[in-house]
C-alpha cells in the first residue's frame, strides 16, 4: 500500500486567463474543485485527501472514491483528523527533528516522488490514441471464425419433429410454427430465434447441424440431450471482434506495466549503481560460530568431571 501524506497547506488558486473569461465558461476555484472537508489547528484536509486515503486503504486506485457524506467517507475523514492531530503533536514535541523521523520522512518522500513520476509518465503515455492503436493491432491478430444465426423448434419425439418438418416443406412459416409448437420457452415467443452463435457457444451436436445447413434451408430432424430439433439458418457472418470498450481495461493495464518497466529499465541503464561487498559481514566468525551463536569448546575453563 502506498503511503498517503496529507499536506498541511494548500497551493494558490488556479489563475484565470483571458481565454477563460472570453470563453464564457465558469472558472472554478480550488475550493470548488476540491473543497476543504475539515480544518485541524489551522491546517486543511481536502476531499481529495480523503479519496486518496480511501483508495490507498483498498490497495488500488481503481476502486471508486467514496462520496462525500457517505459512511465510508466520514470514517476515513475521522482517521485523517486523528492522523493530523498526532503529526501536529509530534512536531510540537520536536520529534520531526529526530534522526529516526528524518530517515522515515526521507523514505516517504522518495516513495511519493516516485509515485508522482510514474503517474505522470503513465498519463503521458497511455493516451486514447495509444489505446486505439494497440486495439487495432490486437484485432488484426485475433483469429475470428464464423457465426450462424438460426431458428429452431424443440419437441420431445421424433414423430413430432418429422411432422413439423413436413409442414415447413409445405410452405408453413417456420417462426409461426415455433410459436405454436416449440417447447423451448426461452425462444418460442421469438419464433425460435437463437441469435448469432459460434461453434464454441452451442451444444456440439446442435452446432454440427447448424454449421452444416446452408443459409435459408431447413435441417432434417435431429436429436440432442434436450429432445428433437428442426432448425433453419437465417444468416451467416464473420465473427465480430471484441469491442474497444471491452478490451480497453486490459489494454490500459498491459501498456501501463509495459511503460513502467521501460521507465525503470531506462533509469537503471543511465544510473551509476554500486553494491558494496557484504560478504565479510555475512561470513561466520570464531566468536559467532557457524550458526552465528557463541562458540563452545574453545574456552580454558576446567572440566568439573576431570581430576585436577
Amino acid at each position: 500500500m502506498l503511503l498517503t501524506v496529507t499536506g498541511t497547506a494548500c497551493g494558490p488558486e488556479p489563475r484565470r486567463t483571458a481565454d477563460d473569461f472570453e470563453s464564457g465558461q465558469p472558472v472554478l476555484s480550488l475550493d470548488e474543485l476540491d473543497p476543504v472537508v475539515a480544518r485541524v489547528e489551522g491546517t486543511m484536509i481536502r476531499r481529495s485527501d480523503v479519496e486518496r486515503e480511501a483508495q490507498a486503504q483498498h490497495g488500488e486506485d481503481t476502486v471508486p472514491a467514496p462520496a462525500m457524506g457517505s459512511p465510508e467517507f466520514d470514517r476515513v475523514l475521522e482517521e485523517l483528523i486523528d492522523q493530523r492531530l498526532l503529526a501536529l503533536e509530534a512536531r510540537r514535541r520536536g520529534l520531526h527533528q529526530s534522526e529516526e523521523a528524518r530517515r522515515r520522512l526521507a523514505l516517504a518522500e522518495e516513495r511519493i516522488l516516485g509515485n508522482v513520476l510514474v503517474e505522470t509518465a503513465i498519463a503521458d503515455a497511455v493516451t486514447e490514441e495509444t489505446i486505439r492503436r494497440i486495439y487495432d493491432e490486437q484485432i488484426r491478430l485475433i483469429p475470428l471464425g464464423e457465426e450462424v444465426r438460426a431458428r429452431h423448434i424443440l419437441v420431445q419425439t421424433e414423430e413430432e419433429a418429422i411432422a413439423i418438418k413436413a409442414l415447413i416443406d409445405q410452405g408453413r412459416d417456420f417462426a409461426e410454427l415455433a410459436v405454436a409448437m416449440s417447447e423451448d420457452q426461452a425462444t418460442r415467443l421469438e419464433g425460435g430465434d437463437l441469435g448469432y452463435f459460434s461453434r464454441e457457444g452451442i451444444l456440439p451436436a446442435f452446432g454440427a447441424v447448424a454449421f452444416a445447413t446452408p443459409r435459408g434451408e431447413v435441417s432434417q430432424p435431429f436429436r440432442t440431450e434436450f429432445g428433437w430439433h428442426v432448425l433453419t439458418v437465417v444468416d451467416r457472418r464473420r465473427q465480430p471482434p471484441p469491442s474497444l470498450e471491452a478490451l480497453r481495461p486490459n489494454i490500459a493495464r498491459f501498456y501501463t506495466f509495459d511503460q513502467l518497466e521501460a521507465l525503470i529499465e531506462g533509469l537503471r541503464e543511465e544510473a551509476e549503481i554500486e553494491r558494496p561487498d557484504l560478504t565479510p559481514l555475512l561470513a561466520p566468525t570464531p566468536e559467532r560460530g557457524e550458526e552465528g551463536g557463541v562458540a563452545v569448546g574453545d574456552d580454558d575453563s576446567p572440566d568439573p568431571d576431570q581430576p585436577r
